[in-house]
């Protein structure tokens, strides 16, 4: 059984959720303040977060912040319906994805299965991948540029995959969109993109070389480079 952790100060929403995702075979843990949040969700003994962006003593950005400084644990954020600023900040922050209240019981199900479901497929296999100056290992979930190792979130590390097992093709947004966040691209959703920028950067620091290129109207790629670029 897969123990999750929610850090949320809606006292009646956390009991419904923990007897809902109890049904599917999860343990849920209830926090209701941003510190305390923090340190359980550092403690190392979940599988997933869930966290709201309205919290008491340390909101939801700044517990995710500090969060990512020191954990790749993924990250469920709960934002409030039609705020896409929270949204774009939560994705660039370092969330795995975000889910809009009111919603669904069942979508919130759907969303963590399908996070957990990505990340025990990269660790179910023990290959390492190479494409360029980029390496990954799909067991460890580790990834090194240039020689040097890079931290990335759940989502990141998927698209990095994606992207090192196809160099010089374009991936779709919607292919990359189901490949790492497990659900189908809504007609308004950039979260994509915003995962990728934030993966763009973390490359792009170990050199001058745009690595993942945007292919106008399709998607993106990672640029082939040859030895002598490397």
């Amino acid at each position: 059984m897969s123990s999750l952790l929610i850090i949320d100060d809606d006292v009646e929403l956390c009991t419904l959720l923990t007897e809902r995702l109890a049904e599917e075979g999860f343990l849920l843990h209830a926090v209701h303040n941003g510190r305390e949040g923090l340190e359980r969700a550092l403690t190392g003994a979940y599988s997933l977060v869930i966290l709201d962006v309205m919290l008491p003593r340390m909101g939801g950005m700044e517990v995710l912040s500090e969060l990512r400084m020191r954990s790749s644990i993924p990250v469920l954020m709960l934002t409030a319906r039609g705020d896409d600023i929270d949204r774009i900040i939560g994705l660039e922050v370092g969330a795995d994805d975000y889910l809009p209240k009111p919603f669904n019981p069942r979508e919130l199900v759907a969303r963590i299965k399908a996070i957990l479901r990505r990340l025990d497929e990269r660790r179910a296999g023990s290959n390492s991948f190479t494409a360029g100056d980029i390496t990954i290992d799909t067991a460890q979930r580790e990834a090194w540029v240039a020689g040097k190792p890079v931290s990335l979130t759940t989502v990141e590390f998927a698209l990095l995959e994606a992207l090192v097992r196809n160099p010089g093709r374009a991936l779709t947004r919607d292919y990359l969109t189901d490949t790492a966040l497990g659900r189908k691209q809504g007609a308004f959703d950039r979260s994509i993109d915003v995962h990728i920028s934030n993966l763009r950067k973390k490359l792009d620091s170990h050199g001058d070389t745009e690595r993942i290129k945007t292919i106008r109207g399709s998607g993106y790629l990672l640029a082939s480079r040859s030895a002598e670029e490397l």
